[in-house]
């Protein structure tokens, strides 16, 4: 078998759908760099202040993103039989779920504040940014999770551009109305943060808008009515939970893993939070053209393994492999060589800027582990149908690795970037367990209906 396909059909698949979705994640990117950088003006508090207050955007996010996982594993199936019928049913499954996560969060956010930003921080200045930002962007979290459901069925069925081409709207929109509510201009007041949510609450609805008029109006290939939202099939539903339970489980394990993240990095001081940010940021960005390229694989995966392609998808995996493990050396290399030009965009403090080259540092590193085994994880055995795997593998390495190490090196009295390379131990860490699950072969499981043999596994 060779090292690299000669299907020449995967690589023009990879490539149409890889780079919609990763210029898509990349102007969601921006929409956040956007606030972060103009909210970096105002100083380290409002800095942490937004880091904190988006650690809700960050559980819904992850949530969302379960579902949508879920959509596109059932979908992209159910796409390679051309069954759109079941695909409609699966996407009416995954609204319910994501318009009740969004509701619940928005309710939290809107009604309590000053409690959630109190939970991981003791500084009073990051509370009092905090909290003004939380009670506006926490209206946000309703609409973020409808569109990007909507969005997640189309790019089920191959149809990518759409969120690229929403993204787009909503950068021009929130980068526009940042720039004039923050800094008060034509004639407005200057809100600070209180702008930097207005302007994110605006674009959100506006996505929102466009995503379900799309879906529903203009969309030929799902042909999705109302009527649709308002049914729900028994049978598929079942489905949804028993594979898109573990998919929205490992959602749930890393929320958890993030929140810890939060809460550990911010016993120390407001420059060591607005650091984390920084490098997140940072982080985020680099990480939009793996993020892009997963998906691609997964979409391209799920369709192979439901069409019972199973040896073709053999040859597939170890080019997957090959790639992402490209990906993520270049990664680490970016990473190093835009450093001092990405801490230069901020106006922080010395102490921010010194954390900031650390934990840098330790993402050059780290974020080769993530390009490999996060990507092929996902891109591969969970949207193969072994979606129960990563979901085992994420909880175990959280919770019996890499809390209980960052937090033992706190205790030690470590330095913060020490405790920062103990939360990210695990992406180096896994691709030991990745190696051998992905090229064990076994996670091929076709989850389709209306099989003649109900449960198609390849060895």
């Amino acid at each position: 078998m060779s090292v690299f396909t000669r299907d020449k059909s995967f690589y023009k698949t990879l490539i149409s759908l890889a780079v919609p979705i990763s210029l898509q994640n990349l102007i969601t990117f921006a929409v956040g760099f956007a606030d972060n950088l103009m909210i970096g003006r105002l100083g380290d508090n409002a800095i942490s202040g937004v880091y904190v207050g988006n650690q809700m955007q960050a559980v819904v996010q992850m949530f969302v993103a379960g579902i949508e996982g879920a959509i596109l594993i059932l979908s992209a199936q159910y796409w390679g039989r051309k069954d759109t019928e079941s695909i409609r049913k699966v996407v009416s499954v995954g609204v319910k779920f994501a318009f009740g996560v969004g509701l619940l969060v928005t309710l939290l956010a809107v009604l309590f504040p000053s409690a959630i930003i109190g939970l991981f921080t003791r500084e009073a200045g990051v509370i009092a940014e905090g909290t003004v930002y939380l009670r506006f962007v926490g209206f946000t979290y309703l609409f973020f999770a409808v569109s990007q459901v909507m969005i997640a069925s189309m790019r089920s069925v191959e149809t990518a551009k759409i969120g690229l081409y929403i993204s787009i709207m909503a950068l021009v929109v929130n980068v526009s109305l940042n720039y004039i509510l923050i800094f008060g201009k034509l004639g407005l007041p200057a809100l600070g943060v209180k702008g930097a949510a207005i302007a994110t609450l605006i674009s959100r609805v506006l996505e929102m808008l466009v995503s379900v008029s799309y879906v529903f109006a203009v969309d030929k290939k799902l042909r999705f009515g109302f009527r649709d939202i308002l049914k729900t099939d028994s049978q598929l539903l079942r489905d949804f939970l028993r594979y898109g339970l573990p998919v929205i489980g490992g959602q749930v394990v890393w929320a958890c893993n993030n929140l810890a993240n939060t809460k550990i990095m911010g016993s120390y001081s407001a420059g060591v939070m607005a650091a984390v940010s920084i490098t997140g940021m940072l982080h985020n960005l680099i990480y939009v053209w793996m993020n892009g390229l997963s998906s691609a694989v997964g979409i391209i995966t799920g369709k192979t393994v439901g069409a019972g392609q199973y040896e073709k998808m053999k040859e597939y995996a170890k080019t997957v492999q090959l790639i992402f493990l490209g990906v993520g050396l270049v990664s680490g290399g970016l990473v190093l060589l835009f450093r001092e030009g990405f801490i230069g965009l901020y106006n922080a403090t010395p102490e921010a800027l010194g954390y900031s080259r650390q934990f840098i540092n330790v993402i050059s590193v780290t974020i080769i582990g993530t390009c490999y085994q996060a990507a092929c994880l996902f891109g591969l055995v969970k949207s193969g149908g072994d979606i129960s795997f990563v979901f085992k593998n994420d909880t175990i390495f959280v919770f019996l690795v890499v809390l209980p190490s960052a937090l033992v090196c706190q205790w030690l009295g470590a330095p913060p970037w020490v405790v920062f390379a103990a939360l990210k131990c695990d992406q180096i860490l896994k691709c030991f367990v990745a190696v051998v699950k992905i090229n064990s072969y076994n996670w091929m499981k076709n989850l389709t209906r209306d099989q003649k043999e109900p449960n198609h596994e390849a060895v």
